[in-house]
């Protein structure tokens, strides 16, 4: 049986909303930190921390840059997250082709 295994830790990392958001927003370029947690209602310190648990898991890294640490994300890490549901991919194919069928069948029918 071929199993693809993937990182506990890049899939715990990415669970994090929070986290999930920094790096949705890090795909439009370099941020600081203080720009990276203006939008959620958590404090600096919070936002800190989610920085270090994405550097860690080696999706983001950061420069300083005039006393400010300049963000960006280092999105190599997700290959692994990405090829772990590229196996899964086949099974949503078959249930979107089932699925359109199903309602290629139903055209001209009322609900």
């Amino acid at each position: 049986m071929h199993r693809i295994s993937a990182s506990a830790d890049v899939f715990h990392v990415i669970a994090d909303p929070t986290r999930r958001a920094i790096l949705d927003t890090l795909t439009a370029g370099e941020r600081p930190a203080r720009d990276l947690g203006a939008p959620f209602r958590i404090s600096q310190p919070a936002v800190s921390k989610h920085l270090a648990v994405l550097r860690k898991a080696g999706l983001v890294s950061h420069r300083e840059e005039g006393g400010m640490r300049i963000y960006r994300l280092e999105a190599t890490a997700l290959h692994e997250v990405f090829d772990w549901v590229r196996h899964y991919e086949k099974f949503w194919d078959i249930k979107l082709q089932t699925l359109g069928r199903y309602l290629d069948g139903r055209k001209g029918r009322k609900l």
